[in-house]
Order: C-alpha cells, then structure tokens, then sequence
C-alpha cells in the first residue's frame, strides 16, 4: 500500500509532507485551541510541534492537506501502522485542521478519499484517539467509525494518556458510511 500517495477531491488535494511544509503546518499548530482536547495538548509548542513534524516525515505516511481554491495547507493527517498480513490493516489519524476548517465537511472529505484508498489494499482502517478528545471522537462517530473495547495506555509529561480504538471496515465502508 503506497502510503503517502497523492488524493484529490472535490476541494482538496492530499499530497506527500516535505520539510518545506513545516513553518505553514506550525502557523495552523501554534493555536492551543486546535490542541486543547488532545493528549498531547502542548503540541502549540515550537519544540513539541517541530519533533512532531519530524515524526510525520520519518512515519513514511504523512500527508499535507491543500485546499485547492486558495492553493494553501490547511493542516496534515496521516496513515500510519499499516499490516499487511490477514487482509491487512491501517492506522489514519494524526490528523489536525486549522480552526477555519472545523465543522465545513472537510475532514469528512478527506478521510472519504483517505479510506476510499486503504481499502484498495486492506480490510480495516483503525483510529486511535485520546479518550478526553471528544471533538475528535464526535468527527469519528460521525463518520462511521466504530468504537471497540481495546484502547492503549501510554504517559506524557508523567500523566497517563488513554487512546481508545475506533474501525471501520472496507464491507461497511461499501455498504455506505455516513459521510
């Protein structure tokens, strides 16, 4: 599966990360509100955003999101943990959208073209998402994704950090989702 390929829908263009994304995708983070929810809330931080950014780069899967009629990023996602093995399966998420974005059906568009392509290549797409992040839970849901009973404990800055695990699978995908 070619994780950073190039999508294109109706108002957007996903397209592989470069370095020279970096200072737009930090303008968009450098609002606390796009992170307020999320575990990793500092993400506003120069420092905690630039070992991100170089995170993403390195994943191999991360994407800008474009949007076309301005010719301009408007944030970044990204697919990540992918396995092959038993029809396969794929993590998207990492997503962020500069404020602008929220509740104007772009992430809706863009995880449609972002499944649309997993499921060329695999059974099940997976999201994992901070258990306090309810904005992000409430964009899952309302997309079609389903919550399981499995989650992940990890720590930052000492605190335990709980992600829970959403899926969708390429039958209900077909079947009509939601978005």
């Amino acid at each position: 599966m070619d994780r950073q390929p190039t999508l294109e829908t109706e108002r957007l263009v996903l397209r592989p990360l470069t370095d020279e994304d970096h200072e737009a995708l930090y303008e968009i983070a450098s609002d606390p509100m796009v992170w307020e929810q999320h575990p990793i809330h500092d993400r506003w931080r120069r420092e905690v955003f630039d070992a991100f950014f170089d995170e993403a780069l390195a994943s191999g899967g991360a994407l800008a999101v474009v949007e076309t009629a301005k010719d301009r990023i408007v944030g970044s996602t990204r697919y990540d943990k992918y396995d092959p093995e038993d029809d396969g399966v794929v993590e998207i998420g990492w997503t962020f959208l500069e404020r602008r974005c929220w509740g104007k059906g772009i992430n809706p568009e863009m995880k449609r073209a972002m499944l649309a392509h997993a499921f060329e290549h695999v059974a099940l797409v997976e999201f994992r998402v901070g258990d306090t992040n309810y904005r992000s839970r409430n964009a899952l849901e309302a997309i079609g994704a389903t919550r399981t009973d499995r989650y992940e404990l990890e720590r930052y800055q000492g605190k335990r950090v709980v992600h829970l695990v959403y899926e969708i699978s390429r039958e209900r995908f077909e079947a009509g989702l939601p978005i």
